[in-house]
């Protein structure tokens, strides 16, 4: 298993509910990525044997280092949690979810609720170092619930023993729509001797580069700009400028036929939702081409009109966010 290599900037894929399951991670991985972490994961839900959970649990042999991202704040769940994972071989680093803002997560004290109560944050992580037989503990955090409490979150993320520590630089009120504070994230960075990953809006090789000039980061975690375009990572490691018809086709095959194997027929209609977000790359009839694969359910048919839209040149510029 390799480790965690923070000694250049590391490039991670943000875990995103419902968009970066296994067959989502093996296509990005091709383009270079530096750290998967998996869909975040019920601690309750994996405590009380849920398959559909433990199925979240799988990794790809390409996925090396791999992060599974667990959501809790019952100690005692959060450490049977640990005790499954352990059980998981392969995998580099267990890490803390303390940014999502969905309500049903923040209802339960999990995700960004945690930075309500800082504490018991540093509780349920301190459980995870001292319970996890894996080489890293790690936090994604928000840079507080209503206000901005960033450097006293990071600090008790530290203290308590994470190894590293991602940011998404907006508050739980801020959800996804509010600006990205990389002033906010230059200040842990200099708070804290632990590394960090800055995340939020990073849509193109570009933006990689600058936040990581202004902030000072360790490296950069994408979530959204990758979807749809999973080559962004090959764009900010290897300066990959062109992207064409035929890698774009390559790729949603490739995705496709993973999804099938993966979940079997219902794999098809799972992938609608990738399908919408590969469309926008630069072809005419993207309206049309989504409704059709709205309507149909049969995989071979789906497989046909992939083939037959995505083979057309680009009408117009591929938008970078």
């Amino acid at each position: 298993m390799k480790p965690i290599d923070f000694t250049t900037p590391l490039y991670a894929l943000a875990p995103l509910a419902g968009f970066t399951d296994l067959p989502f991670r093996n296509v990005v991985k091709k383009f270079g990525v530096d750290l998967t972490v998996s869909e975040m994961i019920s601690s309750n839900a994996l405590v009380h044997n849920s398959k559909k959970t433990y199925k979240m649990l799988e990794k790809s042999p390409l996925e090396d280092p791999f992060s599974i991202q667990i959501a809790g704040s019952n100690l005692e769940v959060v450490k049977k949690a640990v005790e499954i994972i352990n059980a998981q071989e392969d995998i580099a680093c267990i890490d803390l979810n303390c940014g999502c803002p969905a309500p049903k997560v923040v209802n339960n004290l999990q995700g960004s609720s945690l930075l309500t109560d800082l504490p018991q944050m540093g509780k349920v992580i301190e459980t995870i170092k001292k319970y996890s037989n894996k080489p890293y503990t790690s936090v994604k955090m928000r840079l507080g619930f209503n206000e901005k409490n960033h450097i006293a979150i990071a600090k008790v993320i530290e203290d308590s023993g994470a190894d590293f520590l991602a940011v998404h630089g907006r508050t739980r009120a801020g959800r996804y729509k509010a600006p990205v504070d990389y002033d906010a994230i230059a200040q842990i960075k200099q708070s804290v001797s632990i590394p960090v990953i800055a995340n939020g809006d990073i849509t193109s090789a570009q933006k990689a580069s600058w936040v990581l000039d202004y902030t000072k980061a360790d490296g950069v975690m994408i979530g959204r700009a990758a979807v749809g375009k999973p080559w962004i990572f090959k764009q900010i490691k290897d300066g990959l400028e062109e992207v064409t018809p035929a890698l774009i086709t390559e790729v949603v095959l490739e995705h496709f036929d993973q999804m099938i194997e993966y979940y079997g027929e219902y794999g098809a209609v799972m992938f609608r939702k990738n399908l919408h977000n590969y469309s926008k790359a630069g072809y005419d009839g993207a309206s049309a081409f989504r409704d059709t694969i709205n309507r149909e359910k049969e995989p071979k048919v789906i497989k046909e009109v992939i083939e037959e839209f995505f083979s057309k040149p680009f009408t117009h510029k591929i938008k970078q966010a």
